[in-house]
């Protein structure tokens, strides 16, 4: 079985793949000071309240932390017998190179997003991941990631107009009943909801001027099903295509003789 991990700022996620399908998604915080053996313990102790035997033979990561991928490579060396392959890195081959300006190092998180977009949706896409911070990843024809643009995630917002703010309290994402907010949470979460539809439509319709050709917008992370309800942003929501994306990458790889 071949183990999935996607490394964000805020979340770690492990998924299991049969080969045909996830057997199972896990989410933990994201700890650089988190040991191997500590992933490990946590890892095997769900694994088997989920009843899935641990046979994991292959594994892929993907880390826009850098700081915890020594960690995380340990664990797949140790416990699982067997050397990661590590998005971004020269022995990682991508089904299509990047095309951007020469010496810019794209997140490794935006390239399997291209990747497990491209291969469910084809080409001429714009992929807008809610995340720590809010991403749009234009996918061309054939496959290649070739520029975005990065927004302030929504939860970094709102952190932010907390503590800034004294008088301002932290408040939850959801969807007002109403534009006009009549009191103080509702103000704040009509700015942030409607806010956020104003910028990713705006954002996309510019994209779409720039690209001069027809565009589909896909929607992903964990927000995005509720921005979703605010208006018809997307064209399809992908809960899981970033960890689509890593299987796309590994059998790629497989498939070169890479691994």
């Amino acid at each position: 079985m071949l183990l999935c991990i996607d490394c964000g700022n805020t979340n770690t996620v492990f998924s299991v793949w049969d080969g045909t399908r996830f057997l199972c998604t896990l989410r933990t915080s994201t700890e650089h000071q988190r040991t191997a053996d500590q992933y490990f313990v946590w890892f095997a102790a769900l694994m088997a309240h989920h009843k899935i035997p641990v046979e994991i033979t292959e594994c892929i990561l993907s880390s826009t932390v850098p700081r915890v991928v020594f960690n995380l490579r340990v664990l797949c060396d140790r416990y699982f017998d067997c050397r990661p392959l590590v998005v971004g890195k020269p022995d990682c081959l991508l089904p299509r190179p990047p095309r951007v300006d020469q010496g810019t190092q794209v997140g490794p998180d935006r390239l399997v997003n291209t990747a497990g977009a491209h291969d469910r949706h084809g080409g001429d896409l714009i992929v807008v991941d809610f995340g720590t911070a809010t991403t749009f990843d234009v996918v061309a024809h054939d496959g290649a990631y070739v520029g975005g643009v990065i927004a302030p995630g929504v939860n970094l917002s709102l952190e932010a107009l907390h503590h800034a703010a004294a008088a301002l309290p932290h408040v939850d994402v959801s969807k007002p009943q109403q534009v006009i907010g009549t009191n103080t949470v509702a103000c704040m979460q009509s700015g942030v909801f409607w806010g956020y539809i104003g910028l990713v439509r705006g954002i996309c319709d510019r994209i779409r001027g720039e690209y001069d050709r027809p565009m589909r917008v896909i929607g992903t992370g964990g927000l995005a099903s509720l921005f979703s309800q605010g208006d018809v942003l997307f064209d399809g929501v992908e809960d899981d295509l970033t960890m689509h994306g890593l299987t796309v990458i590994h059998q790629y790889n497989k498939d070169q003789g890479v691994i």
